[in-house]
């Protein structure tokens, strides 16, 4: 009586009378949406792996992944923490340096034995390192400290000479079984000194200082390149981003290389311009550029004034961390227009607060750079005093794709489809293949509908899938082609409310008479 999975026989060809039971998987595959709220973030840090995607979801994961926030130009953190203001709370931080980064190091005293920071940056220089008495009898302890991590213990090294301080390399690079593994600080490198163990404690920033590497940071830098080892932007391929941002990436001559990208990945990059631009230098910069594409948001480079919660001063940022987090927070059919951003104090335009300047873009202005696809963030917005979005667009000058919505929704079904359609690739080509495709296909627009993401004025449904023998001839058939024709309509976003008073006092006013019992 055997048990077969549905295909791995040859059910027309069974000789021994038996019988058998084939497990028949579920016929319609069932897509699940992929997320739409992870952001790439690009900058330097004080710490961390470089050219290494990592995940953070809160500034505590930050800072124990890269170290704190820094009051300078590029910097990861300040990114991060201006879009978690926004309710963002799932990052792939990628860390890069310009080259002169160093770590920490230090060599015990009378001996050959060298102890270096796991990564590169100043942050290193806060270790500490310290030996002791072990909890056994005749054995030593060496602890590792750095603020803001537990501290690490490696307890009950025993041995005398050369071979406890070969021990003490390995208890920090191995680890010292399941309930202590490898240092994630420093790494350890005993080149046979013979001296006895003795106490010690010690900073590292009594050897060799670590650094950062970050002053020589430049927007080709924050690109980096596509070749293995991936760096900068580039380490971004794959991680499932649907924003990415380059921090204060503002030469324009890597606009156009970023918005290739997003089309490639299907990321939204949010761009921005230079502190301090001019409407007239903005639009001018974008036109020579030739940046032209839904895959980008251009924001002008009128920076924003941020209270640095670490560094505990007023920061001018760019607009970057606070657009990205805003998008990230909201589903993927909404557009950043006239949407409330946190943790705004003012902005170049309006005047850092305290300072007596008080000053809005007037409609003229913002036609101008909304006509130029460029955003900006400003105070008011339609719906009153707070700071926000004030276009909703990309960077396109097709108005049927230049809204946010357009690019973060045709990237999210566009993503979505091809996580999840690849399932029927080397299925046999009949109709009941075709049913499938496209039984999975409205099951998924359907789902879409029913929670809001697609929709229609008039009720009627937005969207066609075609998958049969209509659009798939034999001639293409025979070649192993199927093609799935998909038509979705999305929803527009409501940007020039116009509302019709008319008053006098010779209005006529008419008044619709209603039948008894019906409700207006």
């Amino acid at each position: 009586m055997p048990i077969v999975q549905q295909g791995s026989i040859n059910t027309t060809a069974l000789v021994v009378p038996d019988l058998y039971v084939q497990i028949v998987p579920p016929q319609n595959l069932v897509l699940n949406g992929v997320p739409t709220n992870v952001v790439g973030v690009v900058g330097s840090a004080s710490w961390g792996p470089v050219g290494q995607p990592v995940i953070v979801a809160t500034m505590s994961d930050y800072a124990r992944n890269f170290g704190p926030v820094m009051p300078r130009k590029h910097d990861l953190g300040t990114q991060v923490a201006t879009a978690v203001q926004q309710g963002a709370g799932n990052f792939r931080a990628v860390r890069v340096t310009d080259g002169t980064d160093t770590a920490a190091m230090f060599q015990v005293p009378s001996t050959d034995v060298m102890v270096t920071a796991l990564y590169t940056g100043s942050l290193g220089n806060q270790i500490v390192i310290a030996l002791g008495a072990g909890a056994k009898a005749g054995t030593w302890r060496f602890t590792v400290v750095l603020p803001g991590l537990a501290p690490e213990v490696f307890d009950n090294i025993a041995g005398s000479g050369a071979a406890f301080w070969q021990a003490l390399a390995r208890a920090v690079n191995e680890g010292q079984g399941p309930g202590r593994g490898p240092s994630q600080i420093v790494v350890a490198n005993a080149q046979g000194s013979s001296v006895p163990p003795f106490v010690f404690s010690w900073p590292m920033a009594s050897g060799s200082a670590g650094s950062d590497g970050a002053l020589g940071v430049t927007a080709t830098s924050l690109v980096g390149s596509d070749v293995a080892p991936r760096r900068g932007m580039y380490a971004l391929r794959g991680q499932g981003c649907s924003i990415g941002l380059l921090a204060d990436a503002d030469d324009a001559t890597q606009w156009t290389t970023q918005a290739g990208f997003g089309l490639s990945e299907g990321i939204y990059m949010v761009l921005t311009g230079p502190a301090g631009d001019t409407l007239g230098n903005a639009v001018a910069v974008k036109a020579a550029m030739g940046l032209d594409s839904y895959s980008a948001k251009l924001m002008f480079g009128d920076w924003l004034w941020w209270n640095d919660p670490v560094a505990q001063v007023m920061r001018m940022v760019s607009p970057q961390g606070f657009v990205a987090g805003r998008l990230a927070n909201l589903s993927p059919e909404q557009s950043s227009l006239n949407k409330p951003l946190y943790g705004v104090v003012g902005s170049q335009k309006s005047g850092q607060p305290g300072s007596g300047q008080v000053s809005a873009y007037s409609a003229a202005e913002l036609g101008v750079l909304i006509n130029a696809g460029i955003d900006v963030i400003a105070n008011p917005q339609p719906g009153g005093a707070f700071w926000g979005v004030r276009g909703g667009h990309n960077a396109s000058s097709n108005a049927a794709v230049s809204g946010d919505n357009y690019t973060r929704l045709t990237n999210y079904i566009a993503a979505t489809l091809a996580a999840g359609m690849g399932l029927y690739v080397g299925q046999v080509i009949n109709r009941v293949l075709f049913q499938r495709i496209r039984a999975t296909q409205l099951a998924f627009l359907q789902t879409m509908m029913s929670q809001g993401l697609l929709g229609s004025r008039d009720g009627s449904l937005p969207f066609s899938v075609l998958c049969d023998a209509t659009n798939n001839p034999l001639s293409r058939t025979g070649l192993g082609y199927v093609q799935s024709d998909t038509q979705v309509q999305y929803q527009a976003i409501n940007e020039k409310f116009i509302v019709n008073m008319e008053g006098g006092q010779t209005v006529q006013v008419l008044r619709q008479v209603l039948p008894s019992g019906v409700v207006d």
